[in-house]
């Protein structure tokens, strides 16, 4: 006897009776959210990525941009594709605008996703420079790289402190979901979890990169050094007196210049590791460091002993 065709079978999937209970759940959704009239529309990480790549080849149009492009052609594929890129760019600040202040202010939503995306687009040139000198760090940090192009095409560093640049000044212009999205664009691809309220440094290298987290109000400065599995975080989470937690409150290092943190360290709280310090691998770090310390696991375990704190 032969097997029915795919014509044949006929499936009962339940389809009406699941469309009515997923429909349920959104309305319920919505209404304790209090946007049952006014169903959000959120930023598109489908979208945000395009502009990303878009303005990768923008800011490295040699290396990142079309194949053929010549000399001549540079300047308009740049100029056009900056347009295209930035007006999709507004819409998606737009939908954020929209969404946050419950969609009663659409011309105010306008003019100031306008305001944004122009103030954003006069800072690229401030990106390249930086990214330059964060290529240039790895580059000359790690003896495996050939060539700074090689740095740039392969290195989820690089394609994470990109994501982050650009999402820092929109995190500080006032599109921090936007921001947010961008940086979580560069976590899945990369790894590396870079808040975009942090702010960080020029020539910053990232080396490996796979597992490192930095905080939202982490402070990094010139020329560190970060390897695999760091984490720059919070020790504790401050909450008011209903028991909810404080946002935005300075909880995370401070990293000055020239500082060097191997694999697997984990920095806590709002202290300070000093200039040109170096922290060994495996280091779970809770107090302050001066300039030029040399914070290894044995250091640290001297000084939770000696402070009466055991091993």
């Amino acid at each position: 006897m032969n097997s029915p065709g795919y014509q044949d079978i006929k499936q009962d999937w339940g389809i009406d009776e699941l469309v009515t209970k997923l429909r349920h759940l959104r309305v319920q959704s919505l209404e304790t959210r209090h946007r049952r009239d006014r169903p959000p529309k959120l930023p598109s990480r489908k979208e945000l990525q395009k502009i990303l790549d878009g303005l990768g080849a923008v800011l490295f149009p040699n290396r990142l941009g079309l194949p053929d492009l010549n000399d001549e052609g540079i300047d308009y594929f740049v100029g056009h594709t900056l347009d295209t890129l930035l007006r999709e760019l507004y819409k998606q600040i737009r939908r954020e605008l929209q969404f946050t202040s419950g969609h009663t202010a659409v011309d105010d939503a306008y003019q100031q996703s306008v305001a944004i995306t122009r103030e954003f687009a006069a800072r690229l040139p401030e990106v390249r420079t930086l990214l330059d000198s964060d290529i240039q760090a790895a580059y000359e940090g790690d003896p495996a790289a050939r060539s700074s192009d090689e740095v740039l095409v392969c290195y989820p560093g690089i394609t994470a402190i990109t994501h982050h640049r650009l999402a820092h000044i929109l995190y500080q212009l006032g599109a921090p979901l936007v921001a947010r999205i961008i940086s979580e664009l560069a976590h899945s691809a990369t790894g590396i979890d870079i808040h975009p309220g942090a702010k960080i440094g020029e020539s910053f290298f990232i080396d490996h990169g796979t597992g490192v987290v930095i905080g939202e109000t982490a402070v990094i400065g010139r020329h560190v050094r970060v390897y695999q599995a760091v984490t720059l975080g919070a020790k504790r989470f401050q909450k008011d007196d209903d028991g909810i937690l404080v946002k935005g409150n300075a909880r995370h290092p401070i990293v000055e210049d020239d500082v060097v943190i191997y694999a697997g360290a984990t920095i806590l709280g709002r202290i300070i590791i000093g200039r040109g310090s170096t922290i060994g691998g495996n280091v779970w770090l809770t107090y302050s460091v001066p300039p030029g310390s040399n914070i290894t696991q044995a250091h640290v375990r001297s000084e939770l002993f000696h402070d009466g704190g055991g091993i």
